[in-house]
């Protein structure tokens, strides 16, 4: 495909998981209340089982609708996972080969289930991760939390999960694209896993040790995984190569049948 073509067919894709975004915030709008009491249990946890003073408060007259459209945003990003993860993964697989593409569908059936536990992880860890923080403050004071700033540390929280759970997945499919080797990902494992400590440290907004080691043993975990694969991809490849260069060389050095000359 030419350079024009490549930049239609990427707008095609970005247009239609924009679209799926809007009809997931659409319903996410219905869901909104409910997940709004379930996100903010951790604070009114505060006030009923540690016997401190914690509340959520909304400091503007415009604040109880800007909340509502990023919460909604949120959960139509993931209730629309499958099908941006889909629009995402059909702008790469014009590059493959039919068998590749067989193989490739996974990536679908298995990125989904990542996302979603990402987000389910960051879930987990909330109580944890609030209580650990709102921990730090002196006995004479309160934790009067403005709404928009602890439900953008939720959503952040929930979104970085998320995608640190897709790296992996998306380093495999640079792999079965050819761009990336399994041996050039192992010769780099000290830097992977600086790297994804790193990443664990700057992805959990809450600056936490927990938060930290609950993201960065399952990412290191599917890191590893993932260079597995991509080491028995690239000995499947290197012995169809070879299979091939070996056909074409016989075929190359057997004689023309004097009815084809």
């Amino acid at each position: 495909m030419a350079l024009k073509e490549h930049l239609r067919e990427a707008r095609n894709r970005l247009f239609k998981s924009a679209l799926a975004v809007l009809a997931g915030t659409v319903a996410g709008f219905f869901l909104y209340e409910p997940v709004l009491e379930a996100l903010g249990a951790p604070i009114v946890a505060i006030n009923d089982q540690d016997g401190r003073t914690a509340s959520l408060n909304f400091d503007t007259a415009a604040s109880p609708f800007d909340l509502l459209i990023q919460v909604s945003i949120f959960l139509g990003v993931v209730i629309s996972s499958p099908v941006w993860l889909y629009q995402l993964w059909a702008f790469i697989t014009p590059g493959l080969k039919t068998k590749e593409r067989r193989t490739a569908l996974g990536f679908i059936v298995v990125a989904v289930p990542l996302f979603l536990t990402g987000i389910y992880l960051a879930w987990l860890i909330l109580p944890n991760a609030v209580r650990v923080l709102t921990d730090f403050t002196p006995d004479q004071f309160s934790n009067l939390i403005s709404v928009t700033v602890y439900f953008a540390f939720v959503l952040r929280l929930m979104l970085a999960f998320g995608i640190a759970f897709l790296l992996p997945v998306v380093l495999f499919g640079l792999n079965m694209v050819g761009l990336v080797s399994g041996r050039q990902i192992l010769k780099a494992w000290r830097i992977t896993v600086f790297l994804v400590c790193l990443f664990a440290a700057m992805a959990a907004p809450g600056g936490d040790a927990l938060s930290m080691f609950y993201l960065a043993v399952p990412l290191l975990l599917l890191f590893f995984v993932a260079i597995g694969l991509c080491l028995l991809n690239d000995k499947r490849r290197a012995s169809r190569n070879a299979a091939r260069d070996a056909d074409v060389e016989t075929h190359a050095d057997r004689a023309t049948p004097l009815n084809d000359l």
